[in-house]
């Protein structure tokens, strides 16, 4: 399968025999933080960092998958060109109804007896676009999932556009709840890769994913999938107050790489541990004004997501519990640089 995948043009990596995360980083890497871009690993044939040494190179493939023949094998989303819409069938409580489609009104007339899952509330957006919904769709390649979701895949006709990924219980970024989207900065399991759950089957006689449909794509961008330009603003604050923010960053962003980081490490990677210090340092730093909580919560959902997809609930409880924890103690920066 990696090397079909290959063929396709996807870059491919391994996942860890029976799971479904990369496996670990090589000691040096597991043991002295450093960014990815600087990583000597990938380029030395290594498979450190999972998706960011992704390749279609079939010698490097066969050396991979000779060393581990039991290797799964994951797909890396963004440079594939693919925005795959995750369908997620967990046993849940339903939210309210105004975060079921984050920017859509749902008012009390409309029904929802029997919404239990992301097939739901994607065939509720797909019904208000007067569209059939993706997960019928029969054009495109689609993988069924052992936990009973659903992996739709599309290729995207675009790709001056961008796509970022996301999970659907992303209070800032998400097209639908339980509906996660794999694109830039995300990778999905490939079919007929086997984990203990079970195997990700494909569905139906479709083998390659269609063109995204332009109704879906136009949700994505509307609900902040497609990043926007960054346009340097005039600030209004004195050079203190722009300190403030920039140093306030400094103090989190390597604990949220550590927290990326464990997406390298199958288990034993102190996951918990590291997203917990990282929310607590941010809601000390959210109390004391320093950092916007709205921001700070996308990023800690974002770093979780990477680190451990498909455990958005979980994940989404620890940050919850220790922004709330960090918001009691506020974080000074005074005397800091």
């Amino acid at each position: 399968m990696a090397r079909w995948c290959a063929a396709q043009g996807w870059p491919v990596h391994p996942l860890t025999p029976w799971q479904k995360t990369p496996p670990a980083n090589c000691e040096l890497c597991r043991t002295h933080r450093h960014a990815v871009s600087t990583c000597s690993c990938p380029a030395a044939g290594r498979w450190c960092h999972g998706f960011h040494a992704a390749t279609t190179s079939a010698a490097q493939i066969d050396a991979w998958w000779t060393a581990q023949p039991r290797f799964g094998v994951g797909v890396s989303c963004g440079p594939a060109d693919l925005v795959v819409i995750d369908v997620d069938a967990h046993a849940t409580d339903v939210p309210d109804r105004s975060r079921l489609l984050p920017g859509i009104p749902i008012g009390p007339e409309v029904t929802l007896t029997g919404l239990a899952t992301g097939y739901d509330t994607l065939a509720l957006l797909a019904a208000l676009r007067g569209k059939p919904s993706p997960a019928d769709d029969t054009r495109t390649l689609r993988v069924k999932t052992p936990s009973g979701g659903l992996h739709i895949w599309y290729r995207n006709p675009d790709p001056g556009t961008r796509y970022r990924s996301s999970v659907g219980s992303s209070p800032k970024t998400a097209l639908a709840w339980q509906v996660d989207v794999r694109s830039d900065g995300g990778y999905i399991v490939a079919p007929s890769t086997r984990t203990a759950a079970g195997t990700y089957k494909p569905v139906g006689e479709t083998r390659q994913p269609a063109p995204l449909p332009r109704w879906l794509a136009a949700d994505l961008a509307r609900t902040g999938h497609v990043p926007a330009a960054r346009v340097p603003q005039p600030s209004q604050a004195g050079p203190k107050a722009k300190r403030a923010p920039k140093r306030a960053g400094r103090i989190l962003e390597p604990l949220l790489e550590d927290v990326r980081a464990c997406g390298a490490v199958a288990e034993g990677a102190g996951f918990t541990e590291k997203l917990n210090r990282a929310a607590y340092t941010a809601g000390g730093l959210v109390q004391s004004g320093h950092l916007p909580e709205a921001e700070v919560r996308e990023q800690l959902i974002e770093a979780a997501s990477r680190a451990r997809p498909h455990q958005e609930q979980r994940s989404q409880s620890i940050i919850n519990s220790a922004l709330s924890a960090g918001a009691q103690r506020p974080f000074p920066l005074r005397g800091r640089s």
